[in-house]
Parts: structure tokens; C-alpha cells; sequence
């Protein structure tokens, strides 16, 4: 590595660098802004697993996934990967808490909401979605997902309202590959209109 751009490196992350402290009324702030998405959420068991799965987001471990923030909080890697993935529950108790708290806080005359498609580049066949289609990231056709995104933009703000990723007719067509990626309450009425 240059030794002048190692130089900038290390004066750059020293300057990224905050104090724990900081970060306490932050934390305490956070804490009370769960509370109602906490709230929405269906099962008891889901509304504790809430906080745990927020302190490992909230550390300082080097890696975020599922493994390492299950040995931060201790408990088993399976608690947190079935929070995050596979335990069934209903993201828009969530989204409406979202939408409130939005219109609560930035909601303004001139407000609108946007929609915008994305694509993610993937590698392989087994993320939901995934295929060779127009990857605007990349500017070509090749591997990735597809994502639709609303947004609330007013003069004075933004924000991520909801998500929604693209289902490619041959992922509405095959039941077995949807079911192993945890696709599975998918109507059939749903894969005939997304055919036509």
C-alpha cells in the first residue's frame, strides 16, 4: 500500500473513531422508538428476541450475522437465524407502525411517495428471486434480484417506508424451489397474474 494513502487511512479512521459514550442517550432513545414496533410484533417470544437481536446490531462485533450475534447475546445460533428468517410473521403490523410514526414526525403539505426499482447483484440460485435479468447496478444483464422500494420524500426529508423484492415467473411457477427458500404462502392466483 502507498505509504502516503496508509498515512490518510489511519488519520481518517481515527477521526471515524467515537467514544461508547456517545452513544448512551442514543441508546437509550433507541430503546423507547422499539417499543412499538416491539408491540406489533405477534408472539412474546418474538418481542424478546427484538432486543437481543438489536444489541448484536448495536455491538462492536466485526461480522453482523446470525452466528456471531447469537454468541454475543448467548444464546443459540437457531434462536436469532429463526428470528431473523424463518419463524412466519407479518412485517405489516410493522410497516404501519412506521407509516405513523413518519406521518407524526416528518409529514409535510408537499410530501409525496416514491417508488423505485433496484437490483442487487447475486451470486448462484438459491436467493429468492434471483436470476439473469436487467441488473441496473451493473448496466447489463446478468445475476441479481430485483427490489421495488416507497419512500416518503418531502423538501425537507426522506425515508424508507417498504420493500418489496420482484418475483420472476419462474419462481411463481415453481413451488419446490419457493419452499426451500421459505416462499411458500404464495396464492396460485398469484403466479397465474404475474404469467400474463
Amino acid at each position: 500500500m502507498n505509504p502516503v494513502w496508509a498515512q490518510r487511512r489511519e488519520e481518517v479512521w481515527n477521526d471515524c473513531s467515537v467514544s461508547p459514550d456517545v452513544f448512551t442517550q442514543m441508546v437509550h432513545r433507541l430503546g423507547e422508538f422499539v417499543v412499538p414496533y416491539q408491540h406489533a410484533l405477534e408472539t412474546e417470544v418474538s418481542e424478546r428476541h427484538v432486543h437481543l437481536y438489536l444489541q448484536g446490531l448495536l455491538s462492536d462485533l466485526e461480522r453482523k450475522n446470525a452466528e456471531k450475534i447469537a454468541t454475543f447475546v448467548d444464546v443459540e445460533r437457531q434462536v436469532i437465524q429463526d428470528f431473523i428468517g424463518t419463524v412466519p410473521w407479518d412485517h405489516r403490523p410493522l410497516v404501519t407502525v412506521l407509516v405513523g410514526q413518519v406521518a407524526d414526525r416528518l409529514g409535510a403539505p408537499d410530501g409525496i411517495i416514491a417508488f423505485d426499482p433496484s437490483s442487487f447483484p447475486k451470486r448462484g440460485t438459491h436467493s429468492v428471486g434471483v436470476k439473469r435479468q436487467w441488473c441496473g447496478h451493473r448496466g447489463k444483464v446478468d445475476n441479481c434480484q430485483v427490489g421495488v422500494f416507497m419512500g416518503y420524500v418531502s423538501h425537507h426529508d426522506h425515508v424508507l417506508l417498504d420493500f418489496r423484492l420482484s418475483l420472476p415467473e419462474e419462481w411463481a411457477r415453481d413451488e419446490q424451489r419457493r419452499q426451500a427458500c421459505h416462499v411458500c404462502n404464495f396464492p396460485r392466483q398469484a403466479a397465474v397474474l404475474l404469467t400474463l
